[in-house]
């Protein structure tokens, strides 16, 4: 599917955006394995949540959907039974990686496959630590999906992340309540910490020190209602089109405003961003607020360490922002975009020498300088749906309209994207 966008005048209007795709995928497998129903409201609309929703489908839980409302039937620890075929994750790495951890643990044999995408994204750092605590896991060589997962009764871990990773830590924290004893999780920087906040909100007993993870096994999680923020991921989008466009001035609803993710607010106020936060409000341990923006002119910066681990998925439309600021942005530390649903650094940096934007292109980042102009061109998603949506804002600045090629790759994280950006700009 193409999509053909025009230069942007304004961005203005009030935005309510889909569900968290991260808490989702996390409250629809804990559900499954709490004891009794949770209902899951503000489900994200996503391609890749709905994966984890087939899953668990699969594996014998009931899941009534009705609109972005989820129930889930959760029949305990020990409830899940062998899926009849293959578990599909479809483009989902975070179904994949994380529902690995609870499969591990199960008494039966589970083979899980992706899309093309998937099936090129390595799982090694899974399938490592998940073998230490006593499962069997194979691969393809070099680690890549399918992945044939035979379950065994687990083992405690004390694991030291070799690179931060929430969706790693996130598999083995699940694998983690299948063992009898103390599993630990060491960070090297910290990542999003949606999966503690859930495991304690369903009954885990579970400890946060610094870096630091500690999951005692075993415990009884009983479902619940639980409530979904919009995603922040989903917003920065919008946020970077109202600080570039001029004359804008746009409300973003009900946003998740987690610690571990909203440094995205902080690094765009400390660039020179016009940002206000009110009415924010905690839910099933998770903030969320509403959040204003107008156009501004922002100064450029330095992304890297611990920033560039907490906004590893924003990188690419931050890359926009940086050609259109005053001294440009330097992204350090991202090697980790290199293995996402494309080669992140070499697909953004593409696009970005399509629209007349200079760049440099380092192993684990790039270099944006400032004061750029975009010109109109034809761009492609390479079917990676934050490309897509993160060159749709880039479309906005140019000269002249754009065609996105593969722009139908948005759905697999917000597919009411294309419908909201047209009612903004």
């Amino acid at each position: 599917m193409q999509e053909r966008i025009s230069p942007a005048t304004r961005i203005c209007g009030e935005i309510c955006l889909p569900g968290d795709k991260s808490i989702s995928h996390r409250y629809a497998m804990l559900a499954a394995i709490a004891e009794g129903e949770s209902r899951i409201h503000n489900y994200s609309t996503g391609a890749d949540c709905h994966s984890t929703l087939g899953c668990v489908r699969a594996l014998g839980i009931a899941v009534d959907e009705q609109g972005s409302d989820v129930t889930i039937q959760g029949r305990g620890l020990d409830g899940l039974m062998a899926p009849a075929g293959d578990l599909d994750a479809g483009n989902s790495g975070s179904t994949m990686r994380m529902l690995s951890g609870i499969l591990a643990a199960q008494p039966f044999t589970s083979r899980m496959v992706g899309d093309e995408s998937l099936s090129r994204r390595p799982m090694g750092r899974v399938i490592r630590p998940l073998t230490e605590m006593g499962a069997s896991i194979s691969a393809r060589e070099g680690g890549f999906p399918p992945l044939e997962i035979r379950g065994a009764k687990l083992r405690p871990i004390d694991y030291t992340l070799p690179v931060a990773s929430a969706q790693v830590k996130s598999s083995i924290l699940f694998a983690g309540l299948y063992a009898a004893g103390t599993t630990v999780v060491r960070e090297p920087v910290r990542s999003r910490d949606h999966t503690e906040i859930a495991l304690r909100e369903l009954g885990a007993e579970i400890r946060v020190e610094r870096r630091m993870i500690t999951l005692e096994g075993r415990p009884r999680l009983t479902g619940r209602e639980l409530f979904v923020p919009s995603d922040i991921s989903s917003a920065a989008f919008f946020l970077v089109a109202a600080l570039l466009v001029p004359g804008s001035e746009l409300v973003v609803r009900g946003v998740g405003l987690n610690p571990t993710r909203s440094t995205l607010l902080d690094v765009l106020m400390s660039m020179g961003a016009s940002i206000r936060v009110r009415d924010v409000e905690q839910r099933n341990g998770e903030l969320a607020g509403q959040v204003v923006v107008k156009s501004s002119a922002i100064r450029g910066g330095m992304i890297e360490k611990e920033t560039t681990a907490a906004l590893i998925d924003e990188i690419p439309v931050l890359a926009i922002l940086g050609a259109a600021s005053q001294e440009g942005l330097l992204v350090r530390d991202a090697a980790e975009l290199r293995v996402k649903e494309t080669d992140r650094i070499t697909t953004a940096s593409e696009n970005l020498k399509r629209m007349g934007i200079q760049c440099e292109v380092m192993p684990d980042g790039i270099r944006v300088p400032g004061r750029q102009r975009f010109r109109a061109a034809e761009l492609d998603s390479f079917g990676d749906h934050r490309i897509a949506m993160a060159f749709s804002i880039a479309a906005l600045l140019a000269d002249g309209a754009c065609e996105i090629r593969g722009a139908d790759a948005a759905s697999v994280s917000f597919p009411e994207f294309y419908r909201i950006l047209r009612q903004v700009a």
